[in-house]
């Protein structure tokens, strides 16, 4: 996958959240472990999104990438945003979008609180 591809695949998804609803909140934040692709908020829980791009479904869907490691390094990152934004107190959620194919709307599956927190 390119970096121009990912880009392309986070804003689609952007758009789409956007499009339901969600206020966009932050995008590509980093720590020196973790990035969170979008941080976003609806009725008031906040949603931290992974963007799983992958132009074809051969090997697994975009979902099947999130490994146990990955899941605590998006943990850890979700409550260091919290911190940093003096939102600790804020509901929150860890979603993942996956994106197959060419990134277009029809393509956008969304999986709400993929993690179970």
């Amino acid at each position: 996958m390119s970096v121009e591809s990912g880009k392309q695949a986070e804003a689609l998804a952007a758009d789409w959240l956007a499009g339901r609803g969600f206020q966009i909140l932050d995008r590509n934040w980093r720590t020196r472990w973790c990035e969170l692709d979008i941080i976003a908020d609806q009725g008031g829980v906040i949603h931290i999104i992974e963007v799983k791009y992958r132009r074809r479904s051969d090997f697994g869907s975009g979902f099947e990438y999130i490994t146990p490691n990955k899941a605590g390094r998006l943990q850890r990152g979700a409550l260091m945003w919290l911190k940093a934004h003096r939102q600790s107190n804020s509901s929150f959620q860890i979603d993942v979008i996956a994106i197959t194919g060419a990134t277009k709307p029809e393509n956008v599956t969304y999986l709400p609180n993929a993690l179970g927190w």
